[in-house]
């Protein structure tokens, strides 16, 4: 298990028992500076193995970190202050770890909000909090109106009763975005359910506390960019684009020579 754990942003008195437990219990404390946590860990008699866990070396270590979780090792994951994937290193290894279905929770957390989001394994670099949905559609559909457009990651508080309603509404408002269902945060029962809005898995268990982790809107670029070669091409045209210049659009887009493009649009018009 990877535990995610908080520590305090000031007084030291914040820590909680249950993360002094969890860093002494672990077979290897990860650390965004390992100089700077020692401090803490010596305040309360932590003498489990460090090591530096810094952002520019998350993509090297995640794999090997992912292997020894594999293996039966316990690690925890601590930032110099607060909370650990939030502008501090943790994300990159989380989605490593949900890739490879390896278990990970998060310590200390006194936000259903941020834990949530932590969990998500989706950007945390941008995230708004949006809270329940107003009861009438027509609210509802007002608050949407702020923002349905945001590139940001979406967080909503969602009543247990609320959940198939919630899910059908921000597919229609949303489309098709990736979604991911957190409950249960610190408890027996954790758990966290990826999806596709609106498409909530038939199986999911839909008890308890619940937070509703929503990707942000793609940019105009990332939209054009999962369409065919043909409907990119296509859309340029539309837009009263030349031949030319629409290609050049779509490879400028797509970050590929003309001629790749050019082929592919070869290809199609002669089958």
């Amino acid at each position: 298990m990877l535990y995610i754990v908080v520590t305090p942003i000031g007084n030291m008195a914040d820590m909680s028992y249950r993360a002094v437990e969890t860093l002494k219990s672990v077979d290897l404390v990860l650390c965004e500076d390992t100089r700077h946590s020692l401090t803490l860990l010596n305040a309360y008699g932590i003498t489990t193995p460090t090591r530096s866990y810094e952002k520019f070396s998350e993509a090297r270590q995640a794999e090997h970190l992912a292997d020894m979780l594999e293996a039966g090792k316990d690690i925890a994951l601590v930032s110099d202050a607060g909370t650990p994937v939030v502008s501090d290193p943790g994300n990159v290894l989380v989605k490593k770890l949900k890739e490879r279905r390896l278990s990970y929770t998060v310590v200390g957390s006194g936000c259903a909000a941020v834990s949530a989001l932590v969990l998500s394994g989706f950007d945390p670099s941008s995230f708004c909090f949006v809270g329940f949905l107003p009861e009438r559609a027509v609210d509802r559909n007002r608050l949407l109106d702020k923002f349905d457009k945001l590139q940001s990651t979406l967080i909503f508080y969602v009543p247990p009763h609320d959940v198939h309603s919630y899910v059908s509404f921000l597919g229609e408002r949303l489309g098709a975005r990736k979604a991911c269902l957190v409950r249960e945060i610190s408890k027996l029962h954790e758990d966290v359910i990826d999806f596709t809005l609106p498409n909530l898995p038939a199986d999911a268990t839909l008890k308890g506390e619940m937070v509703l982790v929503v990707e942000g809107a793609k940019s105009v670029g990332e939209e054009l960019n999962s369409l065919s070669i043909k409907e990119h091409y296509d859309h340029y045209l539309a837009e009263g684009m030349s031949d030319k210049d629409a290609m050049k659009a779509v490879a400028r887009d797509r970050g590929v020579a003309k001629s790749v493009v050019y082929k592919e649009l070869f290809i199609i018009a002669h089958r």
